[in-house]
């Protein structure tokens, strides 16, 4: 493994713990500002909104910079943010930190997964990006729970001192282990905008927003689930979270070295994965043993699209793949949102904490379905590109 993939994924975990670990914080949060929990949480659609903003804005601005130099300065922007955080003397403050730090999210990992996919060759193209997003996937095992403790123990502001901390490792680590990458020769921000006339790209991206749409109408609400229908105590979702977050990581490189033997197959099969195993969710939830057993199958379901989509998205937008790589990470805040609402719409409407799981295997299903219409495009030009099929047009 390159030491550079190190140096993007130690960047990745930092970026992945400031994400998720104020979902934990919450509570600290509120008492201290003064604030209701829900207006606390929207601290969450806060650093959302921030992603789908910054991700394609920052990669744009960036397109006539080295890649090395942008990854630097996302970096920098995300210390700041962090550090405002850590510093926030009102609940304002604390969503201007917040939302200046997810302006580094999508164009770092947009980025970081073009840099990934150049150190090596092109058949480890997919499990390089994989080894990248490793670091957001362990954030969720160990940063996240880490980084919970630590401000439930020492108070929130310590998290986020944290994790400005590592922010400077990973400045650090990409400053001295990524290689110098070549400014981009083409024509500019036209061009780069350009690749979303292809139909193919924006499949990609929807393909990306239902399929985590799918995974997060029923995330969210994995605590109340676990406690109200599994019977799991309120301190044992933590661990829970713990497991979760194992089968993130292994999905995840599966994921990515299923996509480098067969990229589309590989969406078919991950994809429907994941809708039967929400659906089963739905029964499972009721029992401790199989709902722990399911969280760990989803999780690894879940995480093993990203490598793929990303992948994706990057070979049919070759004329500009951080632009579109990084429009693919404010895909997925963007379905992280709108499953959430969706599975929220559900329980308010009185149908319990399960229904959030039916929901998820209809949006996965729909990704399936948008992938496979992809795919048949794909097939289609093939056809139509082959030479017999050029010589019945020049006869016709």
């Amino acid at each position: 493994m390159p030491a550079a993939l190190l140096a993007l994924a130690i960047g990745a975990f930092g970026i992945g713990t400031t994400e998720f670990v104020i979902m934990g914080l919450l509570p600290e949060v509120a008492t201290d500002f003064g604030v209701s929990i829900p207006s606390a949480g929207l601290l969450i659609s806060g650093y959302a909104l921030g992603v789908v903003v910054g991700a394609p804005l920052l990669t744009a601005i960036g397109s006539k910079i080295s890649r090395k130099t942008v990854l630097v300065a996302l970096m920098g922007v995300f210390i700041v943010g962090n550090l405002i955080s850590a510093l926030a003397p009102t609940y304002g403050v604390l969503m201007t930190g917040r939302i200046v730090a997810a302006l580094s999210h999508g164009a770092f990992f947009g980025v970081g997964s073009v840099v990934a996919a150049s150190l090596v060759p092109k058949a480890k193209q997919a499990s390089a990006i994989a080894l990248m997003f490793t670091g957001l996937t362990v954030a969720n095992v160990f940063g996240v729970p880490g980084g919970t403790a630590l401000g439930q123990q020492f108070g929130w502001r310590s998290t986020f001192w944290a994790v400005t901390v590592l922010g400077v490792i990973g400045l650090l680590g990409i400053v001295f282990l990524v290689p110098r990458q070549s400014v981009s020769e083409g024509p500019g921000l036209r061009s780069e905008l350009a690749v979303f006339r292809n139909l193919q790209v924006w499949l990609a991206l929807a393909m990306t927003a239902l399929g985590f749409a799918g995974v997060f109408a029923s995330f969210t609400y994995i605590a109340p689930m676990m406690t109200e229908v599994a019977g799991f105590s309120s301190g044992a979702v933590t661990w829970l979270l713990v497991l979760f977050g194992g089968g993130l990581v292994v999905g995840n490189l599966l994921g990515g070295k299923a996509a480098d033997r067969s990229l589309m197959p590989s969406l078919y099969a991950i994809l429907a994965l994941l809708a039967v195993v929400l659906l089963a969710f739905v029964f499972t939830a009721h029992g401790r043993v199989s709902s722990a057993l399911t969280i760990a199958l989803f999780g690894a379901a879940g995480f093993a699209t990203v490598a793929p989509l990303q992948k994706r998205v990057m070979d049919k937008a070759a004329g500009a793949p951080a632009l579109a790589s990084a429009a693919n990470i404010a895909a997925f805040n963007l379905g992280n949102a709108v499953g959430a609402y969706l599975g929220g719409l559900t329980i308010n409407h009185g149908l319990g904490y399960t229904a959030p799981n039916w929901v998820g295997a209809a949006l996965a299903t729909a990704g399936l379905a948008v992938a496979i219409t992809s795919g048949l495009l794909d097939r289609r030009r093939r056809t139509e590109s082959t030479p017999e099929s050029i010589q019945l047009q020049q006869v016709a």
